[in-house]
């Protein structure tokens, strides 16, 4: 073998070597940069990341630009927070501070009603009872709804009874539908679903209190029906019904329909009846016809929220 030869066969050694060696130290720096990465990602789901970290003189390119997201995002998540806790102190300073006035107004009219006056201030009288009422309910269901919204109330669903909140649930608007002259029908039976028994309930009672106070005579059913991924709770009146246009709007804020509008209340019921059954896994709807009354069904899934798309 000539010298040349041999000179080749050194010079293709020498490469194919070196090649070796600079995939080893390629898959090196990458998999040190993946850990560096990963050690960052960790720490930002820890809450502690700091841009101190890491070496700024050895990190590459994609790094640096991880690392100000993280930072951006930590900002921005401790932004929320304080916004959160903000709104948070805003709810309860806005609960605290009505409470006592409105306690005083209610007390204050009671007074005067005990009074000896005439038939035009008794009007009077009765007419700032009215509204006092109708401005605490007010001001508690926009506390409710805020604190759902924000995410300051959690709810805490689990696998429970459903009869026994829908009996505890009806009983306590037995008096309000006698004294109507309707008759309030618990024809619920034993299932299990999962929900927030406490959320549920007022979710259910803002139906119950909107189908004892729109019927004006006949019955209030509720009723338990059973599918593969929900049970549902039914809440069917002969109460005036709905056209089918006002359907569609009826649990967005504020909303009413054409027959509500001389009743008392303000449009929150239903909309806070939709954010809780959202928040539990389920859903709400109602079928109604004009003139044959309505059903409203609560959908209170069967499973662990997490599971339905399973």
């Amino acid at each position: 073998m000539d010298k040349l030869s041999i000179l080749w066969m050194a010079a293709a050694a020498i490469c194919v070597l070196g090649s070796f060696l600079f995939v080893i130290l390629w898959d090196r720096r990458q998999r040190r940069m993946t850990e560096r990465l990963r050690r960052m990602l960790e720490a930002a789901q820890a809450g502690h990341f700091r841009e101190s970290d890491f070496d700024e003189t050895v990190c590459s390119a994609l790094e640096s630009e991880m690392a100000d997201y993280l930072k951006a995002a930590e900002h921005t998540g401790k932004a929320a927070a304080a916004e959160k806790e903000k709104i948070k102190t805003l709810i309860a300073d806005i609960s605290h501070q009505t409470k006592t006035p409105i306690a005083n107004l209610l007390l204050y009219t009671e007074l005067l009603e005990e009074q000896e006056t005439g038939i035009r201030n008794r009007e009077y009288v009765t007419a700032i009872r009215k509204q006092t009422k109708k401005l605490d309910f007010l001001i508690r269901s926009l506390i409710q709804m805020s604190r759902l919204e924000t995410g300051i109330v959690t709810l805490h669903p689990r696998q429970q009874d459903v009869k026994a909140m829908v009996t505890e649930t009806v009983d306590s608007f037995r008096e309000k539908a006698e004294k109507k002259g309707l008759k309030l029908c618990d024809c619920s039976e034993h299932a299990a679903a999962w929900f927030d028994r406490k959320w549920t309930a007022e979710a259910l009672g803002n139906i119950l209190d909107n189908a004892v106070k729109y019927t004006g005579q006949g019955r209030i059913e509720v009723r338990t029906r059973q599918y593969e991924l929900f049970t549902a709770v039914e809440v069917a009146d002969t109460g005036p019904g709905l056209d089918e246009e006002e359907i569609p709007g009826l649990f967005g804020r504020f909303q009413r329909g054409e027959d509500a509008q001389e009743q008392e209340g303000v449009g929150i019921g239903l909309y806070l009846a939709r954010q809780i059954l959202a928040g539990e896994g389920g859903y709400i709807k109602v079928s109604s016809k004009k003139g044959k009354g309505s059903v409203f069904s609560l959908f209170l899934s069967n499973g662990k929220k997490e599971n339905l798309s399973e």
